[in-house]
C-alpha cells in the first residue's frame, strides 16, 4: 500500500481559504482524490485528478475549490477558497493505484478543517 501523509488543515472564519496537501510514499497510478467526512456522516467524495491532470468535483465545491497535483514531488493539493461552514469536516487524501487488473486503495489519516460563521 501506498504510505500517505496529510496537511495543511485548521479553523477559518467564513470567506477564508486554506490549502490541504497530501505526500505519497509512491505514485498514484490510477487517480487521487479528496473526500470528507462530517460528524455524524459518511464520508464523501470531494474531488479527483488523474495521472493525466483530468478533474472532477463534487457540485458543492466548484468554483471554490481546486485540486492539483505535484508529480515529481508525489503530492496532492486542495486548494480551498471561499470556504463555507458546511465545508467543516476531517478531509482524506486516497491514492489509487492499478496493480495488474486491480485496483489498490490507500487512505490518508485525515485532517480536520473547520469554518466558523
Amino acid at each position: 500500500q501506498v504510505q500517505l501523509v496529510e496537511s495543511g488543515g485548521g479553523s477559518v472564519p467564513a470567506g477564508g481559504s486554506l490549502r490541504l496537501s497530501c505526500v505519497a510514499s509512491a505514485s498514484c497510478t490510477y487517480d487521487s482524490r479528496w473526500y470528507r467526512q462530517a460528524p455524524g456522516e459518511e464520508r464523501l467524495f470531494v474531488s479527483a485528478i488523474t495521472p493525466g491532470g483530468s478533474t472532477t468535483y463534487v457540485d458543492s465545491v466548484k468554483g471554490r475549490f481546486t485540486i492539483s497535483q505535484d508529480k515529481s514531488k508525489r503530492t496532492l493539493y486542495l486548494q480551498m477558497n471561499n470556504l463555507e461552514p458546511e465545508d467543516t469536516a476531517v478531509y482524506y487524501c486516497k491514492c489509487t493505484v492499478l496493480s495488474g487488473t486491480e485496483l489498490v486503495d490507500s487512505w490518508g489519516q485525515g485532517t480536520q478543517v473547520t469554518v466558523s460563521a
